[in-house]
């Protein structure tokens, strides 16, 4: 039998034959525990990036008008981010309350990292999310756009 600190490759595809064939009792318990937490804090990481970077795309089209243009792959990234979260919360609607939990801290790193890449003054962007968890999910929203 494999073992997880061996070969965890190994040892997963074992796990998964034994529990196939019903085989309970050679089952690793505290190991299969401890990975089937970690798939859910790893789909929650990746709810938390997402949203993230979702956040200063939008920051950085609402507050860089004028860069739009020359910024198509914001819109990309604001499409692609908002259909990998829809994606996400489709394989898991039990996140989705996670993105009203999150949206606060996750605001507070979007907003550093567009004014890192935008270089606007700090009072410029808001401190506080000037976006609804709907507005931010809703593929038809786009904050101020003029076009």
């Amino acid at each position: 039998m494999p073992l997880y600190d061996d070969d965890f490759y190994a040892w997963t595809q074992h796990q998964a034959t034994l529990l196939r064939a019903a085989k309970w009792q050679e089952l690793d318990y505290a190991n299969l525990a401890e990975e089937i937490e970690s798939l859910g804090r790893s789909d929650r990481r990746q709810l938390k990036h997402r949203l993230e970077v979702l956040i200063m795309h939008l920051l950085k089209w609402q507050y860089q008008p004028e860069r739009r243009e020359r910024g198509q792959s914001w819109r990309s990234t604001i499409r692609e981010q908002r259909n990998r979260i829809h994606d996400l919360l489709e394989d898991s609607p039990s996140l989705h309350p996670q993105v009203d939990t999150l949206n606060p801290q996750v605001y507070i790193q979007a907003r550093l990292r567009a004014l890192d890449e935008t270089k606007l003054d700090e009072g410029v962007i808001p401190t506080a999310c000037p976006y609804t968890v709907a507005q931010i999910l809703d593929d038809a929203f786009w904050p101020d756009e003029t076009d």
